[in-house]
């Protein structure tokens, strides 16, 4: 069983990924180079952003099916401005026009909706029931990401994406919960360890309804899993 990641960041997700999987699938082991892979191994490479991943795309299938030895091919990008469905309607228009195929590997889509940090948003712990500070007040009284799904929210006045209003509502979090564990993207900080994935986890399993797009990840490295122990 062998895993390639694509995924759109230069520098979150680079971090994010490899610390989760880590946790979820702590059999698989992570190599440095796409051709080193042999047994349980996943390797996982950035994208550079949006729109250069695509670029990265056919390089990568072009690898993998050099190999010979991937069982999936992971791609991992933000919905951002668009809606899940458009988005994977965008990706397969553009495998297909390009050509692009893989001859024994599966491809899986994980599209972060609207970013990865919306994901982030999820966890309760670190949401003040009764923020003080701006901007969190403020964010809070829009929209409260604590009750109400964070996929759901939309953009807030002065942002001109959802990504960057769901970003600085995560930071606001984390400076309102504690001012000497702040996150950026370069630095996520308490986002790397279990315990906060375990309350991503936790969300999901408490509302169902709530991060859809996580679910699929979740549901993904479950299935994985299952395949590893069999």
């Amino acid at each position: 069983m062998n895993l390639y990641f694509l995924v759109e960041g230069a520098t979150t997700e680079k971090k994010v990924y490899p610390a989760w999987l880590a946790h979820l699938l702590p059999e698989l082991q992570r190599v440095q180079s796409y051709d080193l892979v042999n047994e349980k191994n996943y390797y996982l490479i950035s994208g550079e952003g949006y729109p250069s991943i695509y670029n990265f795309i056919g390089n990568s299938i072009e690898d993998i099916n050099a190999s010979g030895k991937y069982n999936y091919f992971v791609v991992c990008l933000d919905a951002e401005e668009n809606t899940v469905t458009e988005l994977k309607t965008e990706i397969y228009d553009f495998l297909s026009t390009q050509q692009l195929i893989l001859n024994n590997t599966k491809f899986v889509l994980i599209i972060q909706n609207r970013c990865l940090e919306t994901w982030l948003l999820g966890n309760r712990k670190i949401y003040s029931k009764q923020p003080q500070s701006q901007p969190l007040l403020d964010y809070t009284k829009y929209y409260n990401v604590s009750a109400h799904d964070p996929e759901m929210m939309g953009k807030y006045k002065d942002f001109n994406t959802h990504a960057q209003f769901h970003e600085s509502y995560l930071k606001a979090l984390f400076e309102a919960k504690n001012e000497k564990k702040s996150y950026t993207k370069q630095r996520p900080g308490d986002v790397l360890k279990p315990f906060y994935l375990d309350q991503l986890v936790a969300r999901i399993q408490q509302e169902p309804q709530h991060l859809t797009s996580f679910r699929y990840f979740i549901d993904f490295c479950n299935t994985i899993r299952s395949q590893l122990q069999n």
